[in-house]
């Protein structure tokens, strides 16, 4: 059975191929780019052979590409560095594409375009989940900082591979060698051996190319948010042509992504986990020509009558025509004074693969009774020796799927508090017991793990007053608009918001974050379809409305 990441393009895709770039042949051995290379161009191979070449263990080489053949991966739809050496070697005759060349010809290209995805998708997997290698991390695995920054890197699928300071002897003498010390932890070091000390989120997205640059131009829509609701307008509107922008101040999946196993979303009967959800949309959106750059947090929002602007973190700017709210909602926090000093180091709001390890044969415990909270539970129950689950009522299955209910009391090593609350914490420096208030009475367990996936707040603290929002900050859209707070305009003097749109036109929420969503992740996703036609609608009428007259839409 032929190997699903090195398919052979037949004449007829070579020959198309060809038409977007170019060809050349090489008479010597030729590096066609190094990792950490940005905008790295795409490879097809017409004669001899192309060797992929991981620098830091030159005698071997990862893979021999022949006739047919092609170089690259799904990070070569974005801005992202490349993750090895690729050489031709002397007779090697190639096809160049640029990267829009090469996006240009899968959007065109329907059978070239499944070769290639699914062939980058196999790649990434296999280094991801296989080999060793990538960003080096060095830190203290108690530490929330170096926590921080391993979490950026799973969520946003970065190759990397982390160093306990606390576990591993090596890692001093790596320490020494780089005459650096525990004050200066957490330590990245690249490919090439540059170090970065306590590096910030944004300097880590630089260098693994996930956080873009912006120019002046004026986007048709601005997504806030790479949540499902977000992704999927992301999907939708660069689909249809729209000249999309999305940004998002983590990583792509939000709530969703937080996820370990979602079983009830349509299409996937054995589930799929929140990450790889977000990852295949990320990688979809990005194949239709969206830009999204992370992390980029918006911090507030104006419009002058003819463009929204976001002044966003970086200091960045970004202007749109339209915009659609997809910022969700963040879990809350237990209501305890000391909660900060565990976040990172004992206290977490999702579980994933990262935090298993550590999970190993441990005691811990999941706060909360929504569906992340039994989808978390299942996963560490699998690894955990034991596993308390907290819930402040008195019925789990009144907001979670039945499903996890069967299986949460079915679970040996789960049990169960009904209508408790975690009353304390304690630990110096990392978590190492809870106390926990139930009708039994009052217990104190012994554990290093507690996973808080509790009520939520949407993320609307950077809207200003003239967004309509609830007393909790939910966006009101549609119908729940209240008319004393509608901007007086031209479009809605002919018509009413929109199902999705808010007070302000133009201005659409989709998810989590917009008043009366239904929290599943198959809604938010329908949502983020839908709003695309609408947005279609708002351009149609903000058009119409300046050929009639030249009048401001509207001013947040």
């Amino acid at each position: 059975m032929a190997d699903p990441r090195f398919p052979k393009l037949n004449r007829s895709q070579l020959n198309r191929l060809q038409q977007c770039g170019s060809v050349e042949q090489f008479d010597d051995r030729t590096t066609l780019f190094e990792q950490g290379e940005l905008q790295y161009d795409f490879f097809a191979i017409l004669k001899g052979k192309v060797k992929v070449i991981d620098p830091r263990d030159t005698d071997n080489h990862i893979v021999e590409h022949g006739k047919g053949e092609f170089t690259g991966d799904s990070g070569m739809l974005s801005n992202r560095s490349a993750q090895f050496d690729v050489v031709a070697l002397p007779g090697a005759k190639v096809i160049r594409l640029k990267p829009k060349a090469l996006k240009d010809c899968i959007a065109r290209n329907s059978d070239i375009s499944d070769i290639l995805l699914n062939a980058f998708m196999e790649r990434q997997h296999t280094v991801l989940n296989t080999m060793k290698g990538g960003i080096k991390i060095l830190g203290s695995g108690s530490d929330d900082k170096t926590y921080e920054i391993r979490d950026f890197l799973e969520k946003n699928h970065i190759w990397h591979s982390f160093l306990d300071t606390d576990e591993h002897e090596e890692t001093r003498d790596l320490l020494e060698s780089f005459d650096l010390c525990e004050d200066d932890l957490p330590v990245l070091i690249n490919a090439n051996n540059k170090v970065c000390k306590t590096p910030t989120l944004a300097e880590l997205a630089t260098y693994a190319g996930v956080l873009m640059e912006f120019d002046d131009r004026v986007f048709d829509v601005l997504i806030v948010g790479a949540g499902p609701g977000g992704l999927g307008a992301s999907v939708y509107a660069a689909s249809e042509g729209l000249d999309t922008v999305t940004i998002d101040s983590s990583a792509p999946g939000g709530q969703a992504g937080k996820s370990s196993k979602i079983e009830n979303y349509l299409g996937f009967p054995t589930g799929i986990s929140g990450t790889d959800l977000a990852n295949r949309a990320y990688v979809q959106a990005q194949k239709f020509g969206c830009n999204i750059s992370i992390p980029h947090k918006a911090h507030s929002l104006s419009h002058d009558g003819h463009h929204f602007t976001v002044q966003a973190s970086n200091g960045k700017t970004i202007e749109t025509r339209a915009i659609v709210i997809a910022t969700g909602a963040n879990y809350n926090r237990l209501p305890l004074d000391n909660i900060w000093d565990y976040e990172g180091s004992g206290v977490y709001y999702s579980a994933t693969g990262m935090d298993v390890s550590s999970c190993e044969n441990e005691v811990v415990a999941v706060v909360g009774a929504g569906n992340s909270a039994g989808q978390a539970a299942m996963f560490l129950s699998n690894h955990a020796r034991e596993l308390h689950m907290i819930v402040r009522g008195d019925d789990l299955g009144s907001k979670m799927s039945d499903y996890l209910v069967q299986r949460i009391h079915a679970k040996d090593n789960i049990h169960l508090h009904l209508e408790s609350n975690v009353t304390a914490m304690h630990g110096d420096d990392h978590l190492d017991s809870i106390t926990v208030e139930s009708p039994d009475g009052t217990n104190t367990y012994d554990m290093h793990h507690l996973f808080c996936f509790i009520g939520a707040s949407p993320c609307t603290d950077w809207l200003n007053e003239s967004v309509d929002m609830d007393e909790k900050g939910f966006i009101h859209t549609g119908a729940d608009v209240r008319a004393d707070k509608r901007v007086s305009c031209g479009i809605f003097d002919k018509r009413d918001p929109l199902t999705l749109e808010s007070n302000i036109p133009g201005l659409f929420a989709v998810g989590d974050v917009r008043k009366g969503s239904v929290k599943r992740v198959a809604s938010a996703v329908g949502e983020g379809a839908m709003v695309v036609s609408q947005v279609h609608q708002f351009l149609a009428d903000y058009r119409q409305l300046h050929q009639e007259v030249d009048e401001p839409v509207a001013v947040v």
